[in-house]
């Protein structure tokens, strides 16, 4: 593990040594970064994304963090006695850390499921509309009539693009969530 204080971090920031903190960063299984202004957790969260090209997670729980937590591609702020700015600059609250690990394991597997199920019903609805305007056009002799009332082309886009949604949003679990705690290397099955 590598543990670098506020101080520290400074003149690696100052002295142009990010490639090599981030280089020594990459070796270690855990880096923490203690007593460290909001300015910091901010420029460390932006290095990595720069230098490593990943995707960033931040967690905070307070006033301090909301750089931080903007800074990072996820942030999830905790709700604690710190306040709830972070919560308020976040893209995810949980109430405890001990519930990071069903928000990621869980509801993100089932999320991603989701929306990569979303995508393609999007498409396949999509082209199954535009084919079925194509075909029509021959048999008009491309005047340009339209097939299909205004009013009836209105619902079947709200009725297509707003049931499918909320049906799988409440319905759809490919894995059930102890299956999914059990066994945490389904969460690398999606990417």
């Amino acid at each position: 593990g590598l543990v670098v204080d506020g101080k520290t971090l400074n003149l690696i920031l100052q002295g142009g040594l990010e490639e090599q903190f981030v280089a020594l960063a990459r070796l270690c299984r855990s880096v923490l970064c203690c007593r460290c202004t909001p300015l910091q957790k901010s420029v460390v969260v932006r290095l990595l994304r720069r230098q490593l090209r990943v995707m960033t997670l931040a967690i905070g729980d307070g006033a301090n963090d909301v750089s931080m937590i903007q800074a990072a591609d996820v942030g999830i702020g905790i709700s604690g006695q710190e306040g709830m700015q972070a919560v308020m600059a976040s893209d995810f609250a949980i109430p405890r850390f001990k519930h990071l690990k069903k928000l990621l394991l869980v509801h993100g597997h089932w999320c991603y499921s989701r929306l990569a199920k979303m995508v393609i019903y999007f498409f396949y609805k999509n082209v199954s509309y535009v084919n079925l305007l194509f075909w029509y056009q021959f048999f008009c002799g491309f005047s340009g009539s339209t097939m299909i009332d205004y009013w009836q082309m209105i619902f079947f886009n709200l009725f297509f693009t707003s049931v499918p949604p909320i049906l799988f949003g409440v319905l759809d679990k490919d894995v059930s969530a102890e299956t999914l705690l059990g066994l945490p290397e389904l969460y690398k099955n999606g990417q």
